[in-house]
């Protein structure tokens, strides 16, 4: 079946697949008749997701990533408590075209979003709590609402403790829930913007020695783009 012109980049256990957006949905829909196992993590423009099961160094070592060239670049490890330890399981989530969400903490009613999301047409291949709340972002933002206005209204509806990392195409955002329990530590200079949940994660980062070091303050949302 043609879809236009195809361009396939191989990565290990991933695929990044270029495709015209006027064949975009016919292939999907030839993914899911005829490669059912496949699962697509995300798509857009500008933005490649890779997640799989393992420690970090290896993970980036499969996929290449220090190979990779781009303005910015969310990573994440996870010690799973809502989910299996699965390549499903692993972060990041899509919440959209060139948009992904990773999280620290754990969500007390995924469950009931879970429900009220589906009702709105969304579907889940797993049973991590991240997933939804990528959903809800999602929903949030096809009824109208910015992904900054969409954390925001997150916080009366996202039952929890968390810190999420937002990535766009453009930069990537950061919210933590009203209580803040999760850490979190940001450092900034006339050349980066670094997230970290450990003070140790920025501590060999280039000029960090004069770089703003701060705890994102609870519930307000932080944006960087380029």
């Amino acid at each position: 079946r043609a879809f236009g012109d195809v361009n396939v980049v191989l990565y290990d256990t991933h695929a990044v697949v270029g495709v015209d957006d006027r064949s975009l949905s016919r292939l999907t829909d030839w993914l899911t008749r005829e490669a059912p196992t496949t699962e697509i993590v995300g798509r857009g423009n500008r933005m490649a997701l890779f997640k799989e099961v393992g420690r970090p160094e290896k993970v980036a070592e499969r996929f290449g990533l220090a190979a990779m060239h781009g303005t910015h670049a969310i990573g994440h490890t996870r010690m799973a408590t809502e989910s299996a330890v699965t390549t499903d399981g692993a972060h990041p989530y899509s919440t959209g075209a060139d948009q992904c969400l990773v999280h620290n903490g754990s969500l007390s009613n995924h469950n009931n979003l879970r429900r009220v999301l589906a009702r709105e047409g969304f579907s889940f291949e797993t049973e991590n709590d991240t997933e939804v709340a990528a959903g809800y972002l999602s929903w949030r933002m096809r009824e109208g609402l910015s992904l900054g206005d969409a954390l925001k209204v997150g916080l009366d509806d996202l039952d929890g403790f968390y810190t999420f990392v937002v990535g766009t195409e453009n930069g990537f955002g950061v919210l933590r829930d009203g209580i803040a329990c999760k850490p979190a530590i940001m450092a900034e200079t006339d050349r980066y913007v670094a997230f970290g949940s450990e003070y140790r994660a920025l501590a060999g980062l280039p000029g960090i020695e004069n770089a703003r070091v701060w705890e994102p303050e609870p519930a307000t949302v932080y944006f960087w783009e380029r």
